[in-house]
């Protein structure tokens, strides 16, 4: 991007809360707050104040199957990134005082998850998904388990992992390709070997319903279904389909419950996917003497996804829409990495911008009754909520 006033340079690790043993659940995400907290030559204040000084910024995260770090800092600065992230991710400090000083953040963490249920009841639904085993897990790991993860279960994770084979380099903005290889080469040549995890599919059959009663003012609701793995075929076609369910302002959720019923602010849908398996899931939040009525509107509209082809036009607005926002959310340099990053990590390749459109735009209603079929065919589903209600409130009154 020779016209970018930034740089954006990331490290991906092909590794994630679904590749932690049960007694670590967790150690990803603490692994990637620990790096932060500085190396054998860097405190954490310096990595802060290096990134401050030229106005910059430095970011992580973890999901299930890879964690993710990244700078993004202006044109000139390539070098300081590359320090940055290859010092951190290669040579973490792991100091003990650093590591009791941030399971007390992840502790807290866990804590303000528990109070936003709105993303509370999505770990429920996963836990009721995919019953004993990883996905259904929360990637910031129990109290339980992060309370008892000491320093030699962290080295021992980082040690595993974080080798090259695992590691894709990722870099967008004003800069040369071989100067950002042979700077790569200067860090991290020295080290060698790793492997990517291995992972297993879910096997056990999912939980039909699972009620936390809370004392909320709003009955949090999810359905989920689980879904098409990242390679599949159909998952443009998914997409799609996802897309008219309730990806949007147009969507079917979207004006059914909410501007023609007004019964919610927030109802949504969302396709995930992951190497193995995948899930679509429907969210929305209501009064609790609402929650039996919404609860079978969401069910009624993946009904009528299932059971009625999509029109032409909502084929159209869907298809643009993604197409679209493919397009404009590649603007900026730190987009760009990210996409490329994780595209080399998970696909073992990148496809172009327009090979991305035109996936979507080879999409057809055939293709999407296929794909919903594959889906939502199996009548599979699976009920978490969260709310001051009993498994009595959510089921439909009777007519009088």
């Amino acid at each position: 991007m020779p016209g970018a006033r930034s740089i954006s340079t990331g490290i991906w690790v092909g590794v994630g809360g679904r590749d932690e043993p049960a007694g670590l659940a967790g150690a990803s995400h603490f692994l990637e707050h620990l790096l932060f907290k500085g190396t054998s030559e860097r405190s954490a204040a310096a990595i802060a104040e290096a990134v401050d000084a030229v106005g910059g910024e430095m970011n992580a995260y973890t999901t299930l199957e890879y964690t993710a770090f990244d700078t993004r800092l202006p044109v000139g600065h390539l070098d300081l990134g590359l320090d940055l992230l290859c010092d951190v991710v290669s040579r973490p400090a792991f100091r003990p005082a650093d590591l009791e000083a941030e399971r007390q953040v992840i502790l807290e963490e866990l804590l303000m998850e528990e109070d936003t249920p709105d993303d509370r009841v999505l770990g429920v639904l996963a836990e009721a998904q995919f019953p004993d085993h990883p996905l259904g897990r929360e990637v910031l790991g129990t109290r339980a388990t992060i309370s008892s993860i000491d320093a030699t279960a962290i080295r021992a994770f980082h040690g595993e992992w974080y080798r090259p084979a695992n590691l894709v380099v990722a870099c967008a903005g004003a800069v040369d390709h071989a100067e950002v290889v042979a700077g790569v080469g200067r860090r991290l040549g020295g080290l060698a070997g790793g492997r990517a995890p291995d992972r297993s599919p879910p096997t056990a059959a999912a939980e039909p319903l699972r009620l936390l009663r809370r004392r909320t003012e709003q009955v949090h609701l999810a359905i989920g279904a689980r879904a098409l793995a990242r390679h599949d075929p159909d998952r443009s076609a998914l997409a799609v389909a996802n897309q008219i369910l309730g990806g949007g302002l147009s969507s079917r959720l979207f004006q059914e419950i909410r501007e023609r019923r007004g019964l919610v602010y927030s109802v949504y849908s969302d396709a995930t996917s992951w190497s193995d398996t995948g899930t679509l899931v429907v969210y929305a939040a209501t009064a609790p003497g609402r929650a039996a009525e919404v609860l079978g509107l969401l069910h009624g509209e993946l009904d009528r996804l299932a059971r009625s082809p999509v029109t032409a036009r909502e084929l159209e607005v869907a298809v643009g829409a993604l197409a679209g926002s493919t397009v404009l959310g590649l603007e900026d340099s730190g987009s760009r990495m990210a996409r490329i990053g994780k595209a080399l990590l998970v696909d073992g390749t990148v496809a172009g911008i327009d090979q991305l459109v035109e996936r979507f735009l080879a999409v057809t209603v055939d293709d999407v009754a296929r794909a919903v079929e594959r889906v939502l065919g199996p009548g599979e589903r699976t009920v978490a909520v969260i709310g001051p209600v009993a498994k009595r409130d959510l089921l439909p009154r009777r007519a009088a």
